[in-house]
């Protein structure tokens, strides 16, 4: 978190979308792994924390995109 701060804080604001994207790709990643997990078939257990890794994954996606559309509409043009 504090590594994630500090990053944000030293590049300057117009790379601040593409660098959310990058993140988003990242979040992708997780949740691959996610169904990975929760379709391996290692006991019941397993299965019940993959898929709650899925469904958290799929928020932190979901919750990305909405954040980048929301900083990609100040720079659209009104009209």
């Amino acid at each position: 978190m504090f590594v994630g701060f500090e990053i944000i804080t030293k590049i300057p604001p117009t790379l601040h979308t593409p660098l959310m994207s990058g993140s988003n790709a990242i979040s992708g990643i997780t949740l691959v792994g996610a169904i990975l997990a929760a379709g391996a078939g290692h006991g019941v257990f397993a299965s019940i924390l993959g898929f709650l890794a899925v469904i958290l994954a799929t928020i932190n996606v979901v919750g990305g995109f909405v954040v980048t559309d929301r900083m990609l509409e100040m720079f659209r043009r009104k009209g």
